[in-house]
């Protein structure tokens, strides 16, 4: 049924074939409470906490597979490489029950913080604070000495004010029907667009759009972080274990470096657990940098994470710097270089 509903996310045609029509009037009703709480906040109804630092909020009007975290990734780095001393506050989707706000160890398990916390910080071993009250994080953030909050997956985190938002949009499959979950694949409306700062695609965008690519991939041996190049492993089948939202861009983006893909999808966030990756032969288990985070502890000799760099172009880098408030200090750090990320959300 899941992939069925997701497939109709794809195809507004395909909402008029049973059971679809149902899915209509909760995305009504969806809809409409999404649409009132954002002007409860809006009219100030609701209470907003402004933090004293900069917020960056980076987050989707649709389903996961953006590609957010790459994305907070180099955003990381590029503030670090301006001075900055970013700190990231993270919800912590699937993390364990535990004192909060937690700052994670890049020795922590997923199960303790979350994988996507976990890669962000393991990626650039920047402080990432996991908490679903995003204002307590910031607060214990500042305390440690942050300067600048970077709100991973916050868009619709009204409480906490925010001075820039990025949005992320998948650039192949976009805004789907258009429709509100569960008829569809949107959180918020598209025109929510409008009212962000910057709209940044993954992969092809149209001209003008700012895109987000990733270049020089490399497979990673889990165990040792050996680092090969994809055509020792071109013409050649492997297993690709993928648990993020959208697994079918992660299979093509195999397929494009020359690998012939076993698929085996996961949902969002599952742990693939050892037996899901003993698959009875000798072939290679490639999986993303989510995936590897989790897998991590009970990988054998055979298990690789793809790994890639993210560019975006110069620039949307001075923009975002100049918009933040400290864009003239891009004077004094010649060059944007891009930045390694792992395949992830």
């Amino acid at each position: 049924m899941r992939r069925l509903i997701e497939y109709s996310w794809r195809r507004r045609w395909a909402l008029w074939l049973p059971p679809f029509p149902l899915l209509l009037l909760p995305a009504g009703v969806f809809a409409g409470l999404v649409a009132l709480r954002r002007g409860l906040y809006r009219h100030r109804l609701l209470p907003r906490t402004r933090l004293p630092a900069p917020v960056i909020v980076v987050g989707n009007i649709g389903v996961g597979g953006n590609g957010k975290t790459p994305f907070t990734v180099w955003l990381v780095e590029l503030l670090r490489a301006h001075g900055y001393r970013p700190a990231v506050l993270s919800r912590g989707y699937g993390a364990g029950k535990g004192p909060r706000p937690l700052r994670v160890d890049a020795s922590l398990s997923a199960a303790d913080c979350g994988d996507e916390p976990l890669l962000i910080a393991q990626s650039t071993g920047a402080p990432v604070y996991v908490d679903a009250r995003r204002v307590r994080a910031g607060r214990r953030a500042l305390a440690d000495g942050a300067d600048v909050l970077v709100c991973d997956d916050g868009l619709q985190h009204y409480r906490l004010q925010r001075d820039l938002e990025i949005v992320l949009v998948d650039g192949q499959r976009r805004f789907g029907n258009g429709l509100p979950l569960p008829a569809g694949p949107l959180r918020e409306p598209r025109r929510r667009l409008a009212q962000a700062d910057f709209v940044v695609i993954k992969g092809e965008g149209a001209p003008g759009e700012t895109c987000m690519r990733f270049v020089n991939f490399r497979l990673r041996r889990i165990t040792n972080g050996a680092l090969f190049e994809p055509a020792t492993f071109a013409g050649q089948r492997v297993h690709a274990v993928a648990g993020i939202a959208a697994p079918g861009g992660f299979f093509d983006q195999l397929r494009g470096l020359g690998l012939k893909v076993i698929e085996h999808p996961l949902p969002d966030h599952a742990e693939a657990g050892p037996q899901r990756l003993d698959f009875g032969d000798d072939l290679a288990v490639v999986m993303t940098g989510k995936d590897a985070v989790k897998c991590r502890p009970y990988a054998h000799a055979r298990c690789f994470a793809l790994d890639f760099d993210v560019q975006l172009d110069d620039a949307f880098a001075a923009r975002l710097l100049e918009k933040l408030g400290r864009g003239q200090k891009t004077a004094r750090h010649p060059g944007l270089p891009a930045v390694q990320g792992t395949a992830g959300s």
